[in-house]
């Protein structure tokens, strides 16, 4: 039924897990952006602290514009506690797999050819980063 050989993150469920937390996470990142949870977090440079006070913020914004009850503040604290632990599950999953498709291109390559590969990754990051 299913290909032993395949890597496990090749699994369809595994695959299906992973776009399905990702899209749960995109949604939750528009939301927070369009309350304006972005400023907050551009502000900070600890990312616990950023996380704390970009999910303040939104929380207090849900608040007063949703009319929020005091029971519905707490399940939407939880709610976007619970899409914050998905978010950096996902986050780890990806490091995973970039890292071990990395690794199998640079078995493929001689001794040149990883050193361009590695200047082509380094050049990739930078860019990402501006």
């Amino acid at each position: 039924m299913f290909d032993d050989t395949r890597a496990s993150w090749q699994n369809p469920r595994i695959l299906s897990t992973l776009l399905l937390v990702f899209l749960c996470g995109a949604a939750v990142g528009v939301l927070a952006m369009r309350s304006g949870a972005h400023d907050t977090l551009r502000r900070s440079a600890d990312p616990e602290e950023a996380r704390e006070s970009g999910r303040d913020a939104m929380l207090e914004r849900f608040k007063k514009e949703l009319n929020l009850r005091p029971d519905q503040t707490e399940q939407m604290e939880l709610v976007l506690d619970d899409f914050w632990k998905y978010y950096q599950t996902l986050q780890a999953q990806m490091d995973e797999v970039r890292a071990t498709g990395k690794d199998r291109i640079l078995r493929i390559l001689d001794a040149d050819q990883r050193k361009r590969f590695e200047r082509m990754v380094s050049d990739l990051q930078t860019r990402q980063i501006r």
